[in-house]
C-alpha cells in the first residue's frame, strides 16, 4: 500500500500514445483510478491520450496527479492534472516523466514513449508494460490493470 502524504508516497509514471485507442484509454484510466485508490500520485506528461486518461482515472478517485509539460506553460495541462510542471524542454523532458518514478506502467505509444521506457531502463526503475507493443527486454509484461499496478508496487 502507498503511503498517504504526498511527500512520502510512491509515485508511480504511466505513459503511452497521444492517439490511443478507446480500450487503450479504458485501461489507462483504470491504471489511474487503482493507483490513485492505494495512495500513490500518478506521474504522466500531463496532456491527452494515455496521460489524460490515467489522470481521469487517478482525480476521479480523489487522487493527486502531477504532469510533466513540454512546454512553458501550466494551462497546457489536461483538465485531470493536479500539479502541472511547464519544462520548456520539448520530448527532452520525456527522461523527467520517468527519473522521479518508483516505477512505471507502460501502454502502447510511439517514440515518445519508447523513449521513456528506455531512460526507465536504464535508471533501473521496473517498467510493467500493459497492452500489446512493448516486447523489450526487461519490461514486464501483463494482461490487466490490476496485475501493473500490483506490480509496480512490489506485489503491495
Amino acid at each position: 500500500m502507498c503511503s498517504a502524504p504526498v511527500a512520502t508516497a510512491r509515485y508511480v509514471a504511466v505513459v503511452g500514445g497521444y492517439e490511443a485507442e478507446a480500450a487503450e484509454l479504458g485501461l489507462a484510466e483504470e491504471v489511474g483510478r487503482l493507483l490513485a485508490q492505494r495512495g500513490c500520485v500518478v506521474v504522466t506528461g500531463g496532456r491527452r491520450g494515455i496521460a489524460e486518461a490515467a489522470s481521469r482515472g487517478a482525480v476521479l478517485a480523489g487522487g493527486t496527479t502531477v504532469g510533466i509539460l513540454p512546454g512553458t506553460r501550466r494551462d497546457e495541462a489536461n483538465p485531470y492534472v493536479t500539479v502541472a510542471v511547464p519544462t520548456g524542454l520539448g520530448e527532452t523532458r520525456n527522461a523527467l516523466v520517468v527519473m522521479g518514478a518508483d516505477a512505471v506502467i507502460a501502454l502502447p505509444g510511439q517514440y515518445g514513449t519508447l523513449s521513456e521506457v528506455a531512460h526507465a531502463l536504464l535508471a533501473q526503475t521496473p517498467v510493467i508494460g500493459l497492452g500489446d507493443g512493448w516486447s523489450i527486454s526487461g519490461v514486464i509484461p501483463v494482461k490487466t490493470p490490476a496485475e501493473a499496478v500490483d506490480l509496480a508496487l512490489g506485489g503491495r
